[in-house]
């Protein structure tokens, strides 16, 4: 059947209910890990999540970054969506160099008291009185880093109760959005998904199709993305992101390079399943190149996610990694591929370790001045992640808003994607990166029922 409300007219695709209710996937696994709190080692065990507040100070400075002031020709982030991609659900601005304060010279490093592995400080060949350790195991549950969504499933739910209260704010001359926003913002999607079928049992009516006639413009597209079906959401906006004039390859670069294996599989099948198209030939037809062997390696949802870190084998893709790019005229661009689309998040933090001692500088400022254009973004970004998940995000939303005009839809797809996941470690990452807290930049960056919505998602 199709998906109630979304009328081709629309460019809304056909939606048959996809994933079952209660089989959407939980992200992220076990652990965040947490970059090297101090160059040349690994931080102390003990575990622990965020602080409750941020230093004043902001994070010391290391490379990473590309100047400010503008983006080399050889590489740096986008400065602009590219033109002649789908209106419904462009790709944001993409990557850009931070703001130049105090204290702020390159990717934000964790908070030291958070671990990244069992055990203390591991010493492996190169490395001061080093031997070369076993690899050692990976945390137990109390000391993995724990992360958190600002949208919880609300307790004592009523589906019915819920549909009840949207028809009444619906219903009649004028609608009652503030109604709306009280509940849409403050269920679980598992949740809204049984209100859209309670609703429909009750009034006879779809809800999707309802809330489209009374909402308009920014907070309609905030509304329908709150009631997609998260995998449906990704997949959507994966293949708005690649239909006709242009592709927004920071959109596929944002979803398929963040994601967990689970949630890339479930996407690839769900892009199949609704929109009857091949994910990875799609790609094909819209990217080339060291890029589109990138986002095919993405697809394959097969990164090794075995918690142990194996400190041997960080050191030895560490040095792989030098020869490849640094070490050598020209780069392999294909080892660069392989080892970071395959190695897991923590083996990479590892091997990032490594490779600062190796090369004397970090391996974002390293792919940085060998890769250009979408595939240093997309190498980066999965750099990014490994460090530090919720400081990527972060920075996606601060230049969604930064300068004349808002990107609202990567504004609107970070929010709703990570309001359950870890956007309560995003708010918190924003704050101490850019010394203003994110809901302070999103009320003075939009108006209206969608300003009250986003704050009421993001929470104060």
């Amino acid at each position: 059947m199709s998906y109630p409300g979304y009328p081709p007219s629309d460019g809304y695709p056909a939606f048959p209910g996809y994933p079952p209710t209660g089989q959407e996937s939980v992200y992220p696994p076990a652990g965040q890990y947490a970059y090297p709190a101090v160059p040349g080692g690994f931080p102390p065990s003990g575990g622990g999540t965020y602080p409750a507040a941020p230093p004043n100070a902001g994070f010391p400075g290391a490379a990473g970054y590309p100047a400010p002031g503008g983006y080399p020709a050889s590489g740096g982030y986008p400065g602009a969506p590219q033109a002649g991609g789908m209106p419904p659900y462009p790709g944001g601005p993409g990557f850009a160099v931070p703001p130049t304060g105090p204290g702020f010279g390159g990717y934000p490093q964790q908070p030291p008291a958070q671990s990244y592995a069992g055990g203390g400080p591991a010493q492996i060949p190169g490395f001061p009185g080093g031997q070369v350790p076993s690899p050692m195991p990976g945390p137990p549950a109390a000391v993995v880093q724990c992360t958190q969504g600002t949208i919880q499933a609300a307790p004592n739910f009523d589906a019915g109760r819920d549909a009840e209260i949207l028809r009444k704010a619906m219903k009649g001359f004028g609608t009652d959005e503030q109604a709306i926003i009280n509940v849409v913002a403050n269920r679980s999607n598992d949740q809204r998904q049984k209100i859209k079928a309670a609703f429909k049992t009750m009034y006879g009516k779809d809800l999707i199709k309802d809330l489209k006639s009374e909402l308009s413009g920014n907070v309609e597209e905030l509304i329908l993305a709150l009631f997609m079906p998260s995998t449906y959401y990704d997949a959507w906006s994966l293949r708005h992101a690649m239909k006709g004039a242009g592709t927004q390859e920071s959109v596929l670069i944002e979803i398929l390079c963040t994601r967990t294996n689970q949630e890339i599989r479930e996407i690839v099948n769900c892009y199949k399943s609704e929109f009857g198209r091949d994910i990875e030939q799609d790609i094909r037809s819209d990217t080339s190149g060291h890029f589109e062997r990138l986002l095919i390696s993405m697809c394959q949802g097969n990164r090794d996610e075995n918690q142990t870190v194996d400190y041997q084998k960080a050191q030895e893709d560490a040095q792989r990694l030098y020869q490849a790019g640094e070490g050598k005229l020209g780069t392999d661009e294909s080892c660069f591929n392989m080892v970071l689309a395959s190695r897991s998040f923590p083996q990479l933090k590892a091997t990032v370790e490594a490779y600062s001692r190796i090369a004397n500088r970090d391996l974002l400022s390293s792919i940085d001045r060998e890769f250009s254009g979408n595939v240093e973004r997309g190498l980066k970004t999965i750099v990014q992640c490994a460090l530090n998940r919720p400081a990527f995000f972060a920075e996606r939303l601060y230049y969604s808003m930064k300068g004349a005009g808002t990107d609202d839809s990567t504004l609107i797809r970070i929010v709703v994607t990570r309001s359950e996941i870890d956007l309560v470690q995003i708010k918190q990452m924003f704050t101490q990166m850019y010394q203003k807290p994110l809901a302070a930049m999103i009320a003075s960056d939009t108006s209206g029922d969608y300003r009250k919505l986003l704050l009421a998602i993001v929470g104060q």
